[in-house]
Order: C-alpha cells, then sequence, then structure tokens
C-alpha cells in the first residue's frame, strides 16, 4: 500500500530535523576539541588557584568571626505561557546553601547541605493576566503612549505582546532579591556569605533606570496612595527610596550628580536643623557654583515639603522622619503577599492586585523595579549591619563579550601569556 501524503511529509519532517540535529552535534564536537585544547593556552589563567590560604583564613576571622561559615547562592527562574486568552506568569527564585572552612595551612573546603530538596529556600508566585491587560501592567508598552493618553499610531497585536511581555522576569527577579533578604535577615540561616546571579553594580543602574520616569509613578503605578501603618505612600517617598543606600563611613550618597539632592535631605535628616551654611560645610561644599546648586535643592525640598524651615534653619518634615522604615515594611508586605501563601494582608486571588481606596489595583512592572530596588538596599543594609560577604556572580552564555571585548583587550595589553589567533577564536 503506498504511504498517504500525510505520512510522506511527517517522514520528511523527520529526516530533515536528523540530518539538521546530526550537523549541530558534529560541529559541536569540533568546537568541544577545539575548546579543550585552549584550556591549558587560555582558560587555566583564568582561574586562580594559588592564594595564600593564611590571608583567607585570617580574613574570614577578621570579617566573620570564625572560619567556618555558611553560604548561600541564589538563582532565578521564569516561565510564560499564552492559555486561551490569558497570558500565565511563573517567576521564582531557589537557593543553594552550605558551608565554607577555611584553613590555615590546606585549601577552604565547601560543603554543600545534602538535604536541599527537602529543606532547600525558595519562593515563588504565578499570575493570569488576560492579554488585553497586560499592556496595562507591563512597563515594555508604557512607551508607546503618553501617561492618561491612548495612542493608536502602534496598535498592539496579541503576538506583539505575547512576545515582548516582560512580567514574568521582574517577578523571577524580585523574587531572587526578596529571598536573598528573607535568607540573611533568618538567624537560624546565619548566612554570612550570600552569591548572586546578578551584577550587582549593574543591576543597581538598571533599576535607577527603570524608575527615573517620574510621570509614569501616579499615572502607571499603584505604589502611590497605597497605605503603610494608615499612611499613604506618596511621590516623595519613592523618590526618597530611589536613592537610599546610606553609609558615612564610606561617604554614601556622595555630595554629587544627581545624589546631591538626597544627600542633603538624608544629612538635615541625620543631623538638623541645620543652615544652608552648614549643609554646605558638612557636604565639604565650597565653590560657589556648588553653593548655589545646593541652595536650589534646598528651595526646592522645602516647596516639596520634605523640609520644615525656622529661623534659617531646616530640618525634615515629620512626614518624612520615618520614610526609610516605611518603605522597607512596604517590600515585606508585598513581598510575602507575592510569594508567601496566607501573608501580606490581603487574601486576594491575584498576587499581582493590591487593595487601595476600597478598590482592586494592578501592581505593574513599574511598582515591581521600586520594590526591587528598596530590596537590594535593604540587602546591602543587612549586609553591613551583620559582616555579610555580599557576591554577584554572571555568566555570558553565548561569550561574546568574553570573546570580542574581554580577550582581544588582555592580548593587546600583552597580559595573556600566550598568543592567540583570529582562526582559534572562531
Amino acid at each position: 500500500m503506498s504511504s498517504s501524503f500525510l505520512s510522506r511529509r511527517i517522514k520528511r519532517t523527520s529526516d530533515l530535523l536528523k540530518v539538521g540535529a546530526s550537523d549541530q552535534v558534529s560541529e559541536y564536537e569540533e568546537r568541544f576539541q577545539s575548546l579543550k585544547g585552549l584550556h591549558d593556552r587560555l582558560l587555566s589563567d583564568f582561574i586562580v588557584s594559588d592564594f595564600s590560604f593564611q590571608g583567607a583564613y585570617g580574613t574570614a576571622e577578621e570579617l566573620f568571626g570564625s572560619s567556618r561559615v555558611r553560604f548561600a547562592g541564589v538563582d532565578g527562574t521564569m516561565y510564560s505561557r499564552p492559555l486561551f486568552d490569558l497570558m500565565i506568569f511563573f517567576g521564582g527564585a531557589y537557593a543553594a546553601t552550605g558551608t565554607i572552612e577555611f584553613r590555615k595551612d590546606l585549601k577552604p573546603v565547601v560543603k554543600y547541605d545534602s538535604k536541599l530538596l527537602k529543606e532547600g529556600a525558595g519562593v515563588s508566585s504565578v499570575v493570569p493576566i488576560y492579554i488585553n491587560e497586560v499592556p496595562d501592567v507591563d512597563q515594555t508598552f508604557f512607551d508607546l503612549e503618553e501617561p492618561g493618553e491612548l495612542s493608536v499610531s502602534r496598535p498592539l497585536v496579541d503576538a506583539t505582546i505575547i512576545n515582548n511581555a516582560t512580567i514574568a522576569n521582574w517577578i523571577m527577579t524580585f523574587a531572587e532579591y526578596y529571598l536573598a533578604y528573607k535568607l540573611i535577615v533568618d538567624p537560624d540561616k546565619n548566612i554570612r556569605i550570600l552569591l548572586m546571579d546578578r551584577a550587582l553594580s549593574a543591576e543597581r543602574a538598571s533599576l535607577l533606570y527603570d524608575t527615573s520616569k517620574r510621570e509614569l509613578w501616579k499615572a502607571k503605578g499603584s505604589l502611590i496612595g497605597y497605605k503603610v501603618d494608615d499612611v499613604s505612600i506618596d511621590v516623595n517617598d519613592l523618590a526618597y527610596g530611589r536613592y537610599c543606600i546610606r553609609n558615612q563611613a564610606l561617604g554614601l550618597p556622595p555630595a554629587r550628580a544627581d545624589y546631591l539632592r538626597y544627600a542633603i535631605v538624608y544629612l538635615v535628616e541625620e543631623r538638623g536643623p541645620l543652615s544652608l551654611s552648614e549643609i554646605c560645610e558638612a557636604l565639604g561644599i565650597k565653590d560657589d557654583r556648588r553653593v548655589k546648586r545646593v541652595e536650589r535643592y534646598v528651595k526646592a525640598s522645602l516647596k516639596e515639603g520634605y523640609f520644615e524651615e525656622k529661623s534659617s534653619k531646616y530640618s525634615i518634615s515629620p512626614r518624612y522622619v520615618d520614610t526609610w522604615e516605611r518603605l522597607k515594611k512596604l517590600v515585606t508586605v508585598l513581598g510575602d503577599r507575592f510569594f508567601y501563601e496566607g501573608k501580606g494582608g490581603e487574601a486576594s486571588t491575584n498576587r499581582m492586585k493590591i487593595m487601595k481606596d476600597g478598590k482592586e489595583h494592578w501592581l505593574t512592572t513599574l511598582d515591581i523595579a521600586f520594590l526591587t530596588l528598596f530590596c537590594l538596599y535593604m540587602i546591602v543594609e543587612e549586609c553591613w549591619k551583620r559582616k555579610i560577604l555580599f557576591i554577584g556572580l554572571t555568566k555570558d552564555t553565548a561569550a561574546r563579550d568574553f570573546k570580542r571585548q574581554l580577550i582581544p583587550i588582555l592580548q593587546n595589553q600583552g597580559i595573556l601569556r600566550g598568543t592567540l589567533t583570529a582562526e582559534e577564536f572562531e
């Protein structure tokens, strides 16, 4: 009996898949053999294995007060998929934990907890959203229209929404930071080394950018007006929290650029009441141009309500004395709501909805960006307080930056021991 048209098509598709897969596997094997040859000539130079065991032991004793410390490594996962008229967004984070024992004359010993699957820490959340509502929640689409206006110039079709939605990524990002925070504040965990799959400095810069458009805070966010301890979050609270990484010993925030405005606010909060000259003296500002800038910021802070003025001296408004504590509680309340069953106050079926003024409102990815930024600051604050070593690790899966930038720069500067040809790189 001759084969049917359908069976012939299936066989052809199968043959094409088999041939294509075979070619890919063969190419991979060739690349892998080449890479093995480059290990001794290149990659081994990047692996540091000859550090001072005594130095590491002494540093651990000085920083942690012990040569045996607990560590946690946090990584995330995400998933999104259309289901009929819905988009299902999943985001979560999980931690591997263990112990590092530093020794005076031998390599440190790393032991992972054996009951990781049973006792390992993790948080996750799944959020269903109608596809037509995704542009109202995902800030990826906010630039397509002005606040309060509907754009008809760039209509969104379902495929565009599905392919560009970032909600799952934002849930995962917040989950990673929130899990890390919960781990380091748990006295039973006693985490002293925290590892995250993030470039921390770049992450902070990215979060500052994602929360930089003030005109969207109220028009496209739901945090403004949300009550914490019967006090509504306002624009000043969010602006205050964006730069609230404070450490006098390290001179943070620095009295320059965008940080200057909030360095003044934090200074007056800590030392006030202060006159304009006292503010400039405390910040080490003597140049006339910079003094005028400080005066302009002080007047703006007075107008916006951060400051109160009496006898030419400025003090922090009572409304904003406990802003940072209120923002930290905001993060924990909404974080528990996202990731812990039965916690976080209201019992809505959707974890991305909050009650405000008696009505349900979507938390947008802009709101999650704020929560994530504040959570990062909370982690840094706790690490300073508890002497926790906070390390960001990143990987370049495609090796583009490694191959196109790092290696050529090192080679041009004569830092690499061996020489590699362009053909070997390819």
